[in-house]
């Protein structure tokens, strides 16, 4: 798989090359399905369907639960894109079913944080606390990483991204890390003593006030994008959409939905 950043390079030349396509010169509006989960991405890809109304697409939107589920969809051509992921997690997917889906432009970020409604702070934290992970190879190596990052543990440093709680090298306070569905770890929070979450599942479960700490921002790989098919990658479609979705107000729709759950990458 070609590198993230050359990828996004390309899709950005391509958009240059595609731009002079005005609604005068098109024959015919093109009809797209995209795979998003359903929330507050609704409102996003309400704001991207009115943009991309005068460059001749026409936005359908087919609302997915499972993470599983899009990328699957659009391997079988059953979706034109879905937006809703980031590159480990489709490095992941492509590892595992052979997909050949790429990116095509960013969309936002989501970062991660540890979240807690029983303890205000990493050093009120408990020793042998119960703390709650995704159970996805990317998300549940992510959250690692943040656990890391914060003192916490320390993993095996051959594991990489995609690390999961048997690579955990050292957990000197005795942490007792539970994998959860990433959709599920956020809700289950009364149950837990701490849990790293996603801020987008973290907003859904009305966890924003409870965050105690997050991951760094710096050299963050897990920025989200609209992914196609490979077979896709120079079709005029794709680069008017970026026209579209990397819009002002699609920004706003974005700021408005997630309440800074979510940052825009343009």
């Amino acid at each position: 798989m070609p590198p993230i950043a050359s990828i996004t390079r390309r899709a950005a030349l391509a958009l240059a090359a595609t731009l002079a396509l005005t609604p005068a010169a098109r024959a015919e509006d093109v009809t797209l399905k995209v795979g998003i989960m359903g929330g507050e991405d609704e409102t996003v890809w309400a704001a991207v369907a009115e943009q991309a109304k005068p460059l001749g697409l026409v936005i359908e939107t087919v609302i997915f639960n499972d993470y599983t589920q899009p990328n699957e969809a659009l391997a079988n051509k059953e979706i034109d894109a879905n937006a809703f992921q980031h590159g480990p997690y489709l490095e992941a997917q492509i590892a595992a079913h052979g997909y050949a889906l790429e990116p095509a432009f960013d969309t936002a970020i989501f970062p991660i944080g540890l979240y807690s409604r029983k303890y205000d702070s990493l050093e009120a934290l408990p020793d042998g606390a119960l703390i709650g992970v995704p159970n996805d190879p990317s998300n549940g190596g992510r959250a690692l990483k943040v656990l890391e990052q914060l003192g916490l543990i320390k993993l095996n440093p051959e594991a990489g991204i995609l690390a999961t709680v048997i690579d955990v090298a050292e957990n000197p306070r005795g942490f007792d890390l539970r994998e959860l569905d990433a959709g599920v770890v956020g809700r289950a929070i009364d149950d837990l003593d701490a849990a790293v979450v996603n801020t987008d599942w973290a907003a859904k479960a009305g966890l924003l006030d409870a965050r105690i700490a997050e991951e760094s921002g710096e050299n963050n790989p897990y920025m989200n994008f609209l992914a196609i098919r490979s077979e896709d990658k120079d079709a005029a479609w794709v680069a008017l959409l970026q026209q579209a979705f990397q819009s002002a107000p699609v920004k706003e729709a974005y700021l408005s939905a997630y309440k800074g759950a979510a940052v825009p990458a343009w």
